[in-house]
């Protein structure tokens, strides 16, 4: 028994978009070829969205779900195998679609409902499968629906709160329903219409005032608030006037309040009526007459000097019965100065500030608008200065200066000069600041100020203050005579020069050691100065360099230069003399070693010590002659060496003020006693040489 599975298909009847309601089957269909006509078992499994929903075995190739009443919750993809003998075969997925969904069914907790109230309402739609979406509308007579969406994710109803407003009277309430598909949303009928009675809790409120026309000021006007409520246990009424609460009462259906009018009195008053979230209002005009217009405050000078007469007049046109007051205002309260409609005063500056004057008729006051008075002292002569302190300034940086008057009534109002030109106004309390950033080498003076305030008196110059300006110091540089090499000895010059820079100038001399040493300093009112260094010597030697300063503050350095200090031509002599010298002690010594070793050859060993050798050459008298020469010739070497240098302290007078040591190596052969007259040994001597300038 050989088959197999030519194909699986599934179809759907009538079609694959259904009418929500109506019938609909789901046929699976497998085509199958054997090799002869034996019976075989199918199991058929049908799947709505990967999830089976139908499953049965039969013999035949044809199974049919049916569905008596289709939903839009039956739309999906729906697909099919097929298994028998082992073998299993899959159908394409078809998509079907239920079109439309069931009516849903709206119902109210409550039929009957009174202004403030909530009303629950409660929308179903059965047979549909969540996620779905409910919309409920709240219908009133001759103005648009008011609409509330909820989206429902796991069941197919939805409840939701409506407020009662003021004005509902006759509501009606219906829902309808949503679902996504694939084709996008998909929507239902709207349910039954709902309808809810509204009742009011209270009437709205009546606002009237006892004397209703003609009210003047000083009239006494009285308000009565009322309503008329179903049960009065927290009902609240309240009258305002510009948002100001003037009176209220609770658990109350009546309001009075009262007061003397004035014209502020005049606008739009409110009773308001509250109980629990319901609110009703009512608004009444109300027009008070003037009984008489403000008063009016005039001053013979608003703006005077100190010790001047100030006369304060207060007055209301076309009327006289009126009481009037003059007051000064401070931050403390009004401060009476005379129950009278006139007031004369010497005024001094702390009668500076607002005035008014009050009118009273009937008990009824009222106020003039206030006048400012101010009262004026004279400025003092200003006093110009540098900020910094003192009168001078660097080129090319900024000058700031300040002018200040010790005295005066503020506002003061500044001006600073440079020359006659007017550079700056400022107009402050006690003081000015001006920054003067263009300075040049002629701006050595003219700086001034001026002061002036309301006072007649006029304006006040200050003293003209002159500033100094500080060229710094440009391009120092260093000179010497002789340059380069100074024989030891003999004295250099130094010259230290700037091209350009303001008298003083601070010159200072240096030498470059592992550290700087300053060798010498001046200061001199002019561009250069000269530095005589006496009797140079051998240390020193090295390089130079000056610097150069003054009142800018700025140390301007010159380039090094290097000073050589050599020998003089009649020491190069001394030290050839030497040299000869030595050379003939050394020829000597020769010839009496040898005659010396001819002797002991014949007899006994003479014997002979180094050491008497020592003191013979060290105290020998060597004498200076002309040479060009640098070295001792011998076996000796001269160590030229600063350390080696020492010099008699000038106490010791002018011919040994400069005198030197040298020393020199001399080898000495020695005779040992105990050995054979063959054998040499070296002794190292110290000679020591005095050099003086003879």
């Amino acid at each position: 028994q050989v088959f197999t599975f030519n194909r699986v298909e599934i179809r759907v009847q009538p079609s694959v978009k259904v009418k929500n309601g109506a019938p609909m089957s789901i046929i699976c269909h497998a085509d199958v070829s054997k090799n002869t006509d034996f019976q075989l078992k199918h199991n058929f499994t049908v799947f709505k969205d990967g999830k089976p929903v139908f499953r049965t075995v039969s013999d035949k190739e044809d199974a049919r779900f049916e569905i008596p009443v289709a939903r839009s919750s039956d739309t999906g993809d729906y697909e099919c195998t097929v298994k028998a003998g082992g073998k299993l075969s899959f159908s394409d997925s078809v998509y079907v679609w239920v079109a439309g969904m069931t009516k849903p069914i709206l119902t109210a907790d409550k039929k009957e409902v009174l202004e403030g109230e909530v009303v629950k309402l409660r929308c179903e739609l059965p047979e549909e499968v969540p996620p779905l979406e409910f919309f409920f509308r709240k219908i009133k007579t001759n103005s648009a629906p008011k609409e509330k969406r909820v989206p429902e994710q796991n069941q197919n109803f939805s409840e939701v709160e409506y407020y009662v407003e003021e004005g509902d009277n006759i509501l009606q309430f219906d829902c309808f329903g949503k679902r996504q598909v694939r084709s996008g949303w998909e929507s239902s009928q709207h349910s039954n219409k709902t309808l809810v009675t509204v009742k009011e809790p209270f009437i709205k409120p009546t606002l009237i005032t006892v004397r209703s026309s003609n009210i003047t000021e000083g009239d006494q006007i009285e308000f009565e608030c009322s309503t008329v409520a179903a049960r009065m246990r927290g009902i609240e009424i309240i009258l305002q006037k510009n948002r100001t609460i003037l009176n209220s009462v609770r658990d109350k259906k009546f309001l009075k309040y009262s007061t003397v009018a004035t014209q502020e009195d005049s606008g739009e008053y409110l009773c308001k009526v509250e109980q629990g979230a319901v609110s009703k209002t009512t608004k009444l005009n109300v027009f008070v007459s003037e009984l008489f217009p403000k008063p009016s405050l005039s001053a013979s000078m608003t703006k005077l000097d100190e010790s001047k007469d100030l006369i304060l007049n207060c007055s209301i046109k076309s009327f006289q019965r009126a009481n009037f007051s003059i007051v000064r205002k401070s931050s403390s309260g009004d401060i009476l100065l005379k129950n009278s409609g006139v007031l004369t005063l010497k005024v001094n500056v702390n009668d500076t500030g607002s005035y008014t004057c009050k009118a009273e008729v009937k008990g009824i006051v009222k106020e003039s608008k206030p006048v400012r008075i101010n009262v004026y002292a004279p400025v003092s002569k200003p006093i110009l200065s540098v900020v910094s302190g003192s009168p001078e300034v660097v080129l090319g940086k900024p000058l700031q200066l300040i002018c200040r008057s010790v005295m005066g009534t503020p506002p003061i109002t500044f001006t600073f000069y440079k020359g006659d030109e007017v550079k700056k106004n400022v107009t402050n309390d006690t003081y000015a600041m001006f920054l003067d950033e263009d300075i040049g080498l002629n701006d050595n003076g003219g700086y001034k100020c001026d002061a002036r305030n309301n006072h007649s008196s006029g304006v006040k110059t200050s003293n003209i203050l002159n500033v100094t300006v500080i060229v710094p110091i440009r391009d120092a540089s260093l000179g010497s005579v002789p340059y380069g090499e100074v024989e030891v000895g003999s004295d250099t010059t130094f010259l230290c020069s700037v091209k350009e820079g303001s008298w003083p100038i601070d010159f200072k001399f240096f030498k470059k050691t592992d550290h700087e040493v300053l060798l010498h300093e001046v200061r001199v009112y002019s561009d250069r100065t000269i530095w005589h260094k006496k009797t140079m010597k051998r240390k020193d030697t090295g390089t130079y360099y000056c610097m150069a300063s003054n009142q800018a503050s700025v140390d301007v350095r010159s380039h090094p230069i290097t000073i050589s200090v050599i020998l003089a031509a009649w020491h190069k002599g001394v030290i050839a003399a030497f040299v000869l010298t030595a050379i003939a002690g050394a020829g000597a010594l020769a010839l009496w070693w040898f005659s010396c070793k001819k002797k002991k050859a014949k007899g006994p060993s003479m014997e002979m010590s180094g050491s008497a050798l020592a003191p013979n050459l060290t105290s020998e008298k060597l004498t200076r002659q002309p040479s060009d020469g640098n070295y001792y010739s011998g076996s000796g070497y001269i160590e030229d060496n600063e350390n080696h240098m020492k010099s008699t302290d000038e106490s010791k007078g002018p011919d040994l003020e400069s005198a030197e040591v040298d020393y020199t190596e001399v080898e000495v052969s020695t005779l040992d006693p105990h050995r054979a007259p063959e054998q040499k040994g070296t002794e190292t001597v110290y000679s020591e040489i005095r050099k003086t300038n003879n």
